[in-house]
């Protein structure tokens, strides 16, 4: 099952996800995708890490999400991926967004057996970006997530520590 957890900045979405993961059976895996560029996220990160306890394996990744997401299901009966945006962001500065996004669309596809949890902002709720840079960046969220909308058995929108289900499978 797929279940897609949207959500705004500090939501409360990531929780969510750990909650619905705690629920599930045998050994998982967290895949975090966002690297500390600056103290503030650093701190973040620790938070993130401290929140999740020792038992629950971590991987980190930026653009290869799709061939790590292939790999763990073979080995993990529940996968979180928190989050996408910062994947996203990922393969915008690596110059491979497209490609990226279309192999991580067909990994989602071909999902089976295997409970897998995505995270991501749902950024288009606020004012219009003044700059091109971030416009074209919430468009491009917005595809992905909603291509990952369509893949999801299940799908929540996180507001204020709240969970809105969007879609019920």
């Amino acid at each position: 099952m797929i279940t897609l957890v949207l959500g705004g900045n500090k939501s409360g979405k990531s929780d969510f996800a750990l909650d619905l993961l705690a629920k599930s059976q045998g050994p998982a895996l967290f895949i975090a995708t966002g690297k500390a560029k600056d103290m503030e996220f650093r701190e973040q990160i620790r938070q993130h890490r401290q929140s999740r306890g020792p038992d629950l394996e971590v991987i980190e990744v930026c653009e290869d999400l799709p061939q790590t997401l292939k790999k763990a299901k073979l080995s993990f009966p529940s996968v979180v991926v928190d989050s996408l945006d910062y994947w996203l962001f990922a393969c915008r500065e690596a110059g491979c967004e497209s490609e990226k996004v279309q192999e991580f669309l067909a990994v989602l596809e071909d999902w089976n057996d295997t409970d897998l949890i995505l995270v991501s902002c749902e950024a288009g709720l606020g004012p219009l970006p003044a700059g091109s840079a971030v416009r074209a960046f919430i468009r491009s969220l917005g595809a992905l997530n909603q291509g990952a909308a369509r893949a999801a058995d299940q799908a929540f929108l996180i507001a204020a520590g709240l969970p809105l289900t969007l879609k019920q499978g």
